[in-house]
């Protein structure tokens, strides 16, 4: 039987996902090994789980949607995003590709158009067997908006390839407030519901 065929998905709103915070700092822990080793200030788990509490916010809830992966009891992965409200602060820094004819229409919300796939993460021991791949479409088949946007490292190379193959496309570039936070590439990608 193959990992994917063991695995059991969960999806959660933020009530429910910040009931889980120790499992979902154990995935971070468990999925950015090499990250969290590197020393650098963003990827530290209380920096990281800092930005998990603003994610899951109370005040956000109504947007906010999480799948956990399990594998034979134990978790092996979790994805998450949030709908983009208008004017969403996602845009604030985004600077598009010269391919980009109107950057307006590009970034205009309305709270329904865009999810923002914030996070994909497997567990060392389960990577490079499908679950992310799974993770990520059990999450964006379940939503009903047009299309997901996402920020991904340049220089991630296994994930800017997984995600290309998935049908993302960049459209630019950004660096969000977060303090620390890197400079990445912007992709979007129409959703199967649109």
């Amino acid at each position: 039987m193959s990992l994917t065929e063991r695995i059991e998905f969960r999806y959660l709103d933020a009530v429910e996902a910040r009931d889980l915070r120790a499992v979902v700092e154990d995935i971070y822990r468990r999925s950015y090994v090499d990250a969290i080793a590197s020393g650098d200030p963003f990827d530290s788990p209380a920096t990281f789980m800092h930005r998990f509490d603003s994610y899951t916010d109370p005040t956000r809830s109504g947007e906010f949607a999480m799948v956990i992966a399990e594998a034979d009891s134990r978790a092996a992965g979790q994805t998450w995003g949030w709908t983009l409200r208008p004017n969403a602060a996602w845009w604030t820094n985004f600077q598009p590709d010269e391919t980009v004819t109107d950057r307006s229409a590009l970034i205009e919300e309305d709270g329904t158009r865009t999810f923002a796939l914030s996070e994909i993460m497997v567990c060392t021991e389960y990577a490079g067997r499908g679950l992310a791949r799974a993770l990520h479409d059990k999450l964006l088949g379940s939503r009903p908006e047009q299309r997901a946007t996402l920020l991904v490292e340049p220089d991630n190379e296994r994930a800017y390839r997984a995600y290309r193959s998935w049908g993302w496309n960049r459209v630019g570039i950004s660096k969000p407030s977060w303090p620390d936070a890197p400079t990445f590439d912007v992709l979007i990608r129409d959703l199967p519901s649109a």
